[in-house]
């Protein structure tokens, strides 16, 4: 079996990592990843040595392109392409038209809310995505309310298997950054919250229940790393608060990794995910989270003694959390949740099971 992992190319978020995770996993000539654009992911994938190809087009959308994959899939006997992102799956789901192959795809997220900020517009681009991802052979949903979601959606229920997402906890994470890197005190407070800015993420509720935070404890910063179409509503938002000393937008950044060894709690406020990789690199880098009850994180934080679980939009209960975890940290006791959540996620979410796990759907493809 020869796969084709196809991507848009211009992921660069959780769906980056873990097509790059997956792909060093099954480094061998049988995969081989094919991208739209030359974004960070080929990038990337180029320096960890996966054999790639870029189908290069001068549009999103077009007959040459299609001729393109065409070629390539024949004179490397692709035998599977796996789709990841709706661009790619309706690009899959042409060519499934056309060749014979097995097409699996990975939902990394809610396609209901992927085009959310589009309107009618981003209605119409998830119908279309739902429509293409029916034709797969096989789907692989990152939580069980993904799956659920695909159900009710008209997909069989014999096509979809549920895998949550793993990472490699042997490579260790170096310490380059210190607080005052950013301006910060040493023994000043950081809530790092890792996401794009974009409505999905719920980073007005973060921002509120930290601007409460900061009135009973001026020592505290918020960091927000990731770029997006909300940057310029969430700045307002915190000017307005006067917060603003205290708030960092970092902007998309490509050491992230890093940024979690200098942050006292790892924040996440989303109101939909899957099962996030944010939350497995804070757990890499023994660093406690605060999460929304969303996916199945649940499965990362299965009591207090290694996180908080609240609920999504729920501005009281992450000001608790927040208080919660500075309690802690002045007990000395903060450090000591970030180890029991490390152990407890390199038990059972690591990269080596996850690839098994995906590699066990290739081989009951009929």
């Amino acid at each position: 079996m020869k796969i084709l992992h196809l991507n848009a190319g211009s992921e660069t978020g959780g769906g980056m990592y873990h097509i790059l995770g997956l792909m060093k996993e099954f480094k061998d000539k049988q995969f081989i990843l094919g991208v739209m654009e030359q974004g960070e992911l080929l990038q990337r994938a180029k320096q960890l040595g996966i054999k790639t190809v870029h189908f290069s087009s001068s549009s999103k959308l077009s007959i040459p392109l299609i001729k393109k994959m065409i070629s390539f899939i024949k004179q490397e006997k692709i035998t599977c392409i796996h789709s990841h992102g709706p661009r790619a799956n309706v690009y899959t789901s042409i060519l499934k038209k056309m060749l014979p192959f097995q097409w699996v795809v990975t939902i990394h997220s809610d396609p209901f809310l992927d085009f959310m900020e589009k309107g009618t517009y981003g209605k119409l681009l998830s119908r279309i995505n739902m429509n293409a991802v029916k034709n797969a052979n096989k789907l692989i949903a990152i939580s069980q309310p993904f799956k659920d979601c695909l159900i009710d959606a008209g997909i069989d229920e014999n096509k979809i298997i549920t895998t949550l997402n793993g990472i490699d906890f042997k490579q260790r994470v170096k310490n380059i950054y210190k607080k005052r890197d950013f301006g910060i005190n040493a023994d000043e407070f950081i809530f790092l919250m890792v996401a794009r800015l974009e409505k999905v993420k719920g980073h007005q509720f973060a921002i509120k229940a930290f601007s409460e935070i900061l009135k009973r404890n001026s020592k505290c910063h918020l960091m927000l790393a990731g770029d997006g179409r909300l940057y310029n509503q969430l700045k307002k938002m915190v000017f307005e608060l006067g917060i603003e000393k205290n708030v960092h937008f970092l902007g998309y950044r490509k050491d992230v990794q890093h940024l979690y060894k200098i942050a006292d709690v790892t924040l996440l406020t989303s109101l939909s995910e899957s099962f996030p990789l944010v939350l497995l690199e804070s757990a890499k880098a023994k660093t406690p989270v605060i999460s929304s009850d969303v996916g199945e994180v649940n499965k990362l934080i299965v009591n207090n003694g290694v996180g908080w679980i609240v609920k999504p939009a729920n501005t009281m209960e992450i000001i608790a959390a927040m208080k919660d975890a500075l309690f802690f940290h002045k007990q000395g006791k903060l450090s000591l949740i970030g180890e029991k959540l490390y152990q407890h996620a390199s038990k059972k979410f690591t990269l080596e099971i996850f690839a098994e796990n995906i590699y066990n759907v290739y081989r009951g493809l009929n």
